[in-house]
């Protein structure tokens, strides 16, 4: 029987892997940690290949203060949030923007940002705030809606501003000297605006191999094999098994709108607390378009439900089933936090793939087996 390219990769990782005691490998992309459990990848590596999700999920790692001021301005007379359809479940202190829409804010789930600007140019009545949250995959995209919005003139929309940058975090948790982790599966989405050489300082700095994989199971096994073969020979480098749609450079076009509309600032990461330059706000030139500054918007400190802790999930300290509020009171239909709303979020997978046999399943009707 002719083996498939998925068998011969699975068997590639065993025999790596037997060289080696227990790895961790960290995927730092909410994307990757949903493709490992719904292709079945997961399940079916060695036993001491273990994999930890990171701070890779968007709404995941915004802070609750972020949440708790967009519930505000939702509440507010003549104001219209447009959002992406995650961010409406996120629990805040006092309910969430789907709680707030029940009771008659104006609530609008969005593509885009795009979609958001042209709401405002629609509804030429209302304020209309736009939460742009994400990593480097989507903040071009929030650029480019601040663009639109002032060749057209629109002086009712605005973009309150989560987004944030993946390296300056990656390299915050590796400065506690806590992390045991072995190596990084670098998220593929970021890595095609920022370019695969954006790692170098993690290989340079703190010996950890960092390669960068795409999403279905043979690129994820791909990208697991080549941190497993780094480890055995004793290496640390970047490196790029998803060259189809990654460079080194990156893109230079989606780079230079960002640095025309942000700057790095000081963000604060859910359970992580500020990190320094690891977030983008609008530089002075577009104030007018910033709603933290038009409506005097002041994040409140961050918080964590009680006995919530995924603060602790997405810096890799703990799995989802360690959480006492997993699967019980937490479930996606009475989400506690954020990683069980986001279709990123690791408790959200976890609940929906790995808690039984469906993601052996699921990867077997994609054509993979194990024998």
């Amino acid at each position: 029987m002719v083996q498939n390219k998925t068998e011969i990769l699975i068997k590639q990782i065993e025999e790596t892997a037997g060289q080696l005691g227990d790895v961790q490998l960290m995927e730092i992309c909410g994307t990757h940690t949903v493709s490992l459990f719904r292709t079945g990848v997961k399940s079916l590596l060695p036993a001491n290949v273990h994999l930890i999700s990171g701070p890779g999920c968007p709404v995941c790692v915004t802070s609750q203060g972020y949440i708790d001021e967009a519930c505000e301005l939702a509440g507010r007379p003549g104001m219209t949030i447009c959002t992406y359809g995650d961010m409406v479940r996120v629990p805040g202190r006092v309910g969430s923007l789907e709680h707030l829409r029940a009771r008659g804010a104006q609530v609008v789930v969005v593509y885009s940002p795009r979609d958001a600007v042209r709401y405002a140019a629609s509804h030429p009545d209302r304020e209309v705030v736009f939460l742009g949250v994400g990593f480097e995959t989507t903040a071009p995209a929030t650029a480019a809606a601040v663009l639109e919005a002032q060749r057209e003139g629109l002086k009712n929309f605005s973009v309150l501003t989560a987004h944030k940058l993946v390296m300056p975090a990656m390299l915050a948790m590796l400065a506690t000297g806590e992390m045991r982790v072995n190596g990084f599966l670098c998220p593929g989405h970021v890595s095609i605006v920022t370019g695969s050489e954006v790692y170098r300082p993690i290989v340079q700095v703190y010996a950890r191999p960092c390669v960068v994989a795409g999403f279905e199971p043979e690129q994820l096994l791909r990208g697991i094999l080549q941190l497993l073969r780094q480890l055995t020979q004793g290496r640390a480098e970047v490196e790029n098994v998803y060259g189809v749609a990654v460079t080194p450079d990156g893109n230079p076009s989606a780079q230079r709108i960002l640095e025309q509309v942000f700057e790095p600032a000081d963000a604060v990461w859910r359970a992580m607390g500020t990190i320094p330059l690891s977030g983008l706000e609008l530089r002075a030139a577009w104030s007018d378009f910033d709603a933290r500054r038009r409506f005097g918007v002041i994040f409140g400190k961050d918080y964590d439900p009680p006995g919530c802790r995924c603060g602790e999930v997405i810096q890799g300290k703990t799995q989802p089933i360690e959480c006492p509020l997993f699967a019980r009171t937490c479930t996606p239909a009475t989400p506690v936090g954020p990683c069980m709303v986001s279709s990123e979020g690791t408790c959200a997978a976890w609940y929906k793939y790995g808690r039984s046999g469906t993601d052996r399943a699921m990867f077997h009707n994609a054509g993979g087996s194990r024998r």
